[in-house]
């Protein structure tokens, strides 16, 4: 490439074909977390399932996502790049298959685990290969594509399902992904050469160590995912799986910190800007997924939307996040991105706070600012947090590096989506017991409601009316209740970014020299 410095790898344009298909399998496998979200309930009766086996086409992806993700790391180096990024493409795009064809709900759930398991493997591959094929003074422009990514592909994801299940069916939430995932496995095999595989690694796997941390991440993710909605801890189900991954996360960071070669390297967090930046990285995780759940649930429970209504509203988020992602990576090549991080934490901290005088009546135009300045804020904080956490590595660590730094994320949304909807639960109770004790019989605002609420119904209802209007009284209460918790959610986010400030003077500035590798 004209230009490069002496030392630097050569970017060439076969090298960008091939980050671009990389880039692109990335992105297939992040939308699919979200993209079956806003069609869930096309997804049950079309295979004839219970609301509760229902919730198993996301869950069922999450939790063998989240256990491929850090095994990537050791994967990648073991098979190479290429090797391990085309299997994942291939069999991520024939599990979209399967997925389209499942005609009962056990077959779906099976089905979305293989494909979350092997589509895993792509997204800390395409982290990972940004470092490594890209010289130092590239990597602000190059992780705003890798940010935008991360954070578009979630906040689309309710939009796209919802179009494609409007449109066409739910089956086209998977049948979307076969030409691209072809293309993606084709340019991945033919073009990708940038490390060559280390197969000695491989004949040392530790099977104890990947067997504990299945249990260990999959036991944890079900609990994150199921708590709430089996009441935690007084559900024997969560009460066990609680101690099994206890159990697997003891023996797996034993064997981690104590065999030669781990099946995850965890030695990356001695760095400290990779350990500041993987928390603030589980932040922005919580942020990033936990907004991406609530705006949809406001606008389906209080305004009670359809699914495109919901996607066309939430759309603006992710319209500024594309606006604003080449800014971003342009401005990380010339000002300190620390700077950067702290204006895209406000941002975020000032985004929540504007929602927290939300009412019954907010709709687009009255969320469209929150939502344009959280997207904003996020290219802000996704793309710099990405430069300081994996620019100060060493190249022999990236891959494993990238593995974690990835799971961080999804872990973060994981306690995220818990911790929200433990919150909208046990506020919502306490808002609705507050405002019932005024109204009640000697209130005249109830008393009023009642009386005319009454009236209306008598012509219809007859002797019924009464009931009718007690129990619309009590509806209005309830989603009162409802807006009330979703604002208190929406400031405690907005503290606990604000407070993120707080961590970054412990992280210092990435060297001109660290986080790329020699050219192959």
């Amino acid at each position: 490439m004209a230009g490069a410095e002496p030392g630097e790898p050569e970017v060439t344009p076969r090298k960008i074909i091939a980050f671009a298909a990389l880039v692109f399998g990335m992105f297939m496998a992040i939308l699919d977390i979200q993209i079956v979200s806003s069609s869930l309930s096309e997804i049950q009766a079309g295979l004839s399932a219970s609301p509760d086996e229902i919730s198993w086409v996301q869950t069922s992806y999450l939790i063998a996502e989240v256990i491929m993700i850090p095994l990537s790391g050791f994967l990648s180096r073991g098979l190479s790049t290429r090797v391990l990024f085309t299997i994942s493409a291939a069999g991520f795009t024939a599990a979209s298959v399967l997925c389209a064809t499942a005609t009962s709900i056990n077959e779906m759930i099976l089905y979305r685990a293989i494909q979350g398991f092997i589509g895993g493997g792509m997204i800390p591959t395409a982290f990972a290969a940004s470092y490594t094929i890209f010289p130092r003074r590239l990597q602000g422009p190059v992780m705003a594509v890798v940010g935008l990514t991360v954070t578009l592909a979630p906040t689309i994801g309710p939009t796209v399902g919802g179009y494609l299940t409007e449109i066409f069916s739910w089956h086209w939430l998977f049948l979307v992904n076969v030409v691209p995932g072809i293309a993606a496995t084709l340019l991945a095999w033919f073009l990708v050469d940038f490390d060559e595989p280390d197969h000695a690694l491989l004949s040392r796997f530790d099977y104890v160590g990947l067997a504990a941390m299945a249990v260990f991440l999959g036991a944890l993710e079900y609990v994150l995912e199921e708590g709430e909605k089996n009441d935690w801890f007084q559900d024997s189900s969560i009460s066990l799986l609680a101690v099994a991954s206890g159990i697997g996360a003891i023996i797996f960071f034993w064997r981690a910190f104590t065999r030669d070669t781990p099946i995850v390297d965890l030695g990356a967090f001695s760095d400290r800007n990779f350990a500041v930046g993987s928390l603030m990285t589980f932040v922005l995780g919580v942020g990033l997924y936990g907004l991406t759940y609530l705006y949809p649930l406001y606008l389906s429970r209080v305004r009670d939307y359809s699914a495109l209504q919901i996607g066309e509203t939430v759309f603006v988020s992710g319209l500024f996040m594309f606006l604003t992602a080449p800014i971003v990576g342009n401005l990380a090549r010339k000002v300190d991105p620390r700077y950067i991080i702290g204006a895209g934490l406000f941002g975020f901290a000032a985004s929540c706070y504007e929602l927290t005088p939300i009412t019954k009546d907010w709709a687009f135009w009255e969320l469209f600012f929150p939502q344009a300045l959280r997207g904003v804020s996020l290219m802000l904080c996704m793309i710099p947090i990405n430069v300081l956490a994996l620019g100060t590595l060493p190249p022999d660590r990236i891959k494993n590096a990238s593995g974690l730094f990835n799971l961080t994320r999804n872990l973060g949304g994981a306690f995220g989506l818990a911790w929200i909807n433990t919150m909208l639960n046990s506020r919502t109770d306490m808002h609705y017991e507050r405002l019932s004790e005024h109204v009640s019989w000697g209130s005249p605002w109830a008393e009023q409601q009642v009386e005319s609420m009454t009236a209306a119904f008598q012509p219809v209802l007859g002797g019924d009316a009464e009931q009718a209007a007690l129990s619309q009284v009590a509806g209005i209460v309830q989603q009162q209740a409802m807006v009330m918790s979703f604002a208190d959610v929406f400031l405690l986010l907005g503290v606990m970014f604000a407070l993120m400030l707080f961590m970054l003077p412990l992280v210092r500035k990435p060297g001109a020299e660290a986080g790329s590798a020699p050219a192959h």
